[in-house]
């Protein structure tokens, strides 16, 4: 099924985000965690892509399990900064032929070492344009409430969501945020200039008191003092820590729901349980 037509749904619904191994060896157990996550029934389940296709077979492989053998809908990752168009079109073939409909249009980071004096994609819009005219792929683009790293406002973050659309994206998931003030606020400006497609917030459950560095590196995302102060107090306390972090995503989430936004994409680091709690968390709302 594409992404699109369960979008279309007023049923709350939760997606989970997964990673494929970076070496033949841990593919057993991720393969093992992705399938025990399969089998909790997600709306769908996105599968991210290594920088120059280094985990592209895998996420390949991962994502045709997930959608054939799990009958799941899977969302496969592809980015395109280092990439050639013909690596880009090898990947789209194996892709469907898998049977995957759905993918997410990435930029995705310059590799260090990287020789970025040709580039055959700029811009994850050029990527999105590549598929659409390539075909018969239900088209997804990232966003970032707090404004890409990369743009020197947010009015230009949003003219360059809308190139996005306009190349062929037909939703958005945003990048992991602890505030979902910033998030409200986000989707007025988009909103307000003409970004109309569904935009579904991405949550990450921070469950390590490690993970908080890592997250806003990652994102850049601003930490509230209330979701500090747990870390604080909890950090490090590994199980104290796991079970606050799924109830500060339990509390986002059903914040979200509550007002009006029906489609949550959670980034589940591979871990079942964080997975599987979080939807016993929500099993009355999501009947």
């Amino acid at each position: 099924m594409k992404i699109s037509e369960i979008l279309k749904s007023n049923k709350p619904t939760i997606s989970f985000e997964v990673f494929p191994p970076k070496t033949e060896a841990a593919f057993e157990s991720v393969e093992k965690a992705v399938n025990e996550i399969a089998s909790f029934n997600p709306s769908y389940m996105s599968v991210t892509y290594g920088a120059g296709g280094g985990t592209s077979a895998h996420t390949v492989a991962i994502a045709k399990n997930i959608q054939c053998e799990k009958n799941v809908t899977a969302l496969a990752h592809l980015s395109c900064i280092s990439s050639t168009k013909e690596l880009v079109h090898s990947q789209l073939e194996k892709l469907k032929q898998a049977g995957i409909e759905n993918i997410l249009a990435l930029r995705g980071d310059i590799p260090e070492g990287f020789d970025s004096s040709h580039l055959e994609y700029h811009h994850a819009s050029d990527l999105a344009k590549e598929i659409k005219d390539f075909g018969g792929f239900c088209i997804g683009g990232a966003c970032y409430p707090e404004g890409h790293p990369d743009s020197a406002n947010s009015m230009e973050d949003i003219d360059n969501l809308k190139k996005k659309i306009d190349a062929g994206c037909e939703f958005l998931t945003t990048q992991m945020f602890f505030d979902n003030n910033i998030h409200y606020k986000f989707l007025y400006k988009a909103r307000e200039k003409g970004v109309n497609v569904p935009i579904i917030p991405g949550i990450m459950p921070i469950t390590n008191g490690n993970q908080v560095e890592r997250a806003i590196k990652l994102s850049g995302t601003i930490m509230p003092a209330r979701f500090l102060s747990i870390v604080d107090r909890f950090g490090d306390d590994k199980e104290a820590m796991q079970q606050a972090g799924i109830a500060y995503a339990t509390d986002q989430i059903i914040d979200l729901f509550a007002n009006g936004i029906n489609h949550i994409h959670v980034y589940s680091m591979n871990k079942p349980v964080v997975a599987k709690k979080i939807l016993e968390n929500l099993s009355e709302i999501l009947k």
